[in-house]
């Protein structure tokens, strides 16, 4: 079930990564639902989503990298 929930997460944040701000408020809401080891899965994924899209990098602030 936890894979499920973090492989939708991801997609949603793909699919709103057009848009900073909501990308951000899409990114708390996973940080409330995910599990510590999802989170750090999370980070990784994160690290390297945003290497294509740098005016993302407001969001790393969300999840304390």
């Amino acid at each position: 079930m936890s894979k499920m929930m973090f492989d939708y997460t991801k997609s949603i944040l793909e699919r709103v990564s057009f848009d900073p701000v909501l990308f951000c408020r899409e990114l708390e809401k996973a940080i409330k639902t995910l599990l510590p080891y999802e989170m750090e899965q999370l980070q990784e994924w994160l690290l390297n989503f945003i290497i294509e899209k740098p005016e993302l990098k407001q969001s790393l602030l969300l999840i304390k990298v």
